[in-house]
């Protein structure tokens, strides 16, 4: 896209200043060094002229901007709280039409700079990001750590070749790769810092190899829980493939292409699902659905879930996330009765595993969200409180 200037009256400054005035708002953006990054690494000149932008509040599914049809309101949103689409269906789609499945993305700026400060990258620090999308990130951190120590790699050769082009006319030079960020990239290791702008269901080995011990991998990281919610994940890498992490809260990203999964639930098989009560109101795990996906991370995984709620009670249900027609849970809450029922389809019992989770917590007194930490290793994940020597779930 060629140079677009604001609406007459005003300035990219302007728009920028307000953006970081919104984010140091809601606490996410409290480095003075990286406010002043919005000014220096615009990120107008990473947007598509035409895109779909999505406002980052929940179920919001956003409208299409036009930098040619109405350049005042483009400008409001790429300098607000709102993800650009950047891809559709891996490229078979229109991505400003607002339609079908959302593959590639400009972040909303809220939650780049929350992972960024997560990040904390400090000058000639050499380090690796997963997902080169627009070129933006790539741009913000060679601006802070410095050009030459910044490997971006990007699956998709459309997205790369636009976040190359994007990442020349705004003056920036880090060394981009087209290939699978999964394996990481060993010629350009080992890293100082690790980040990862698509979710990520397994933590690929690799990246932990390929960090230094006392580096730092920041990453969505989505285990089981409700459909989009992951969770902000730090590691710190030790020596031997093992690294330590603390959660910093929700984050919804889009999947690695090479860990997608189901993302629908789907009853089947009625005939053979299983039926019984349960007086546990299941709102009441849908009240804790964060620290519930991570009491399940390690014992029971890839379960999805959603709530559906209505005048007549609220179901949970539950899924596979690696089978479109594997196991599958509902539990009908109902006002006024005194048992709930349950329907179970498929070798796993999804809501025995989600129940029985919840039911730990609450047996642990219930600890806070902010108390949980994850060790990754060749053993698997293992979930703690307080200290890794407090460990509450193990690998199954």
């Amino acid at each position: 896209m060629g140079e677009v200037t604001p609406p007459e009256g005003r300035s990219a400054g302007e728009f920028a200043g307000r953006l970081a005035d919104v984010l140091r708002g809601q606490g996410d953006l409290t480095d003075p060094e990286w406010a002043r990054s919005l000014h220096e690494v615009p990120r107008h000149l990473f947007t598509p002229a035409t895109a779909w932008a999505v406002p980052d509040r929940h179920g919001e599914r956003g409208g299409r901007i036009d930098v040619i049809g109405d350049p005042a309101a483009w400008w409001r949103a790429v300098y607000s709280e709102s993800s650009i689409v950047l891809q559709e269906a891996d490229g078979a789609g229109d991505p400003a039409s607002g339609q079908g499945r959302f593959t590639s993305s400009l972040s909303a700026p809220g939650m780049v700079f929350s992972f960024l400060e997560l990040l904390d990258p400090r000058p000639a620090d050499r380090i690796l990001e997963i997902g080169t999308g627009s070129g933006w990130t790539a741009a913000l951190l060679a601006w802070r750590a410095g050009p030459q120590g910044i490997t971006s790699i990007e699956v998709d050769p459309q997205i790369a070749a636009q976040a190359a082009a994007n990442l020349r006319a705004a003056g920036w030079a880090p060394h981009l790769i087209v290939g699978d960020g999964v394996k990481g990239c060993p010629e350009r290791a080992p890293f100082d810092r690790v980040h990862v702008t698509a979710g990520v269901s397994d933590i690929p080995p690799a990246w932990i190899e390929q960090t230094r011990p006392g580096g730092v991998i920041v990453l969505p990281w989505h285990t089981s829980g409700r459909t989009g919610l992951g969770h902000r994940l730090r590691l710190t890498v030790l020596d031997g493939g093992t690294a330590l992490g603390s959660f910093h809260g929700p984050a919804r990203y889009m999947m690695l292409r090479d860990q997608r999964c189901n993302a629908r639930w789907n009853s089947h098989h009625h005939e053979a699902a299983t039926h019984s009560t349960t007086r546990l109101d299941p709102r009441k795990i849908v009240a804790a659905e964060r620290v519930v996906s991570l009491m399940c991370a390690a014992p029971a995984p890839r379960v999805g879930w959603y709530e559906a709620s209505g005048p007549d009670g609220t179901s949970l249900l539950l899924y596979e996330l690696d089978d479109a027609e594997g196991a599958w849970a509902a539990c009908d809450q109902e006002p006024g009765v005194d048992e709930y029922q349950v329907v179970q389809y498929g070798e796993r019992r999804l809501w025995d595993e989600v129940a029985g989770a919840y039911l730990r917590w609450v047996g642990l007194g219930g600890p806070a969200y902010e108390r949980f930490g994850v060790t990754v290793a060749s053993r698997g994940v293992e979930i703690w409180v307080d200290a890794p020597s407090n460990v509450i779930t193990r690998p199954v």
